[in-house]
């Protein structure tokens, strides 16, 4: 695989990962009843801001593990 394509599918995943995690996120805070986008910055605004980036967090490491062992099923 050439370094272009490398980087490509490295960026395409770290994007998919987050944004998929941060959506997860909205969405489990949407689930308990935590609006990030509630007139306000109230408890439970911020809690679902914070899931937002938990989730978001959390699918970029899962990308990032998807590529190391996909790295190391090529080796």
């Amino acid at each position: 695989m050439s370094t272009a394509q490398r980087l490509l599918l490295e960026g395409a995943s770290d994007a998919v990962g987050f944004v998929g995690g941060a959506l997860a996120g909205y969405g489990v805070g949407l689930l308990l009843g935590m609006d990030i986008f509630s007139e306000g910055y109230g408890a439970a605004s911020i809690a679902g801001i914070a899931l937002v980036g938990i989730g978001g967090g959390l699918g970029l490491h899962l990308a990032r593990r998807w590529r190391a062992a996909r790295s190391a099923r090529k080796e």
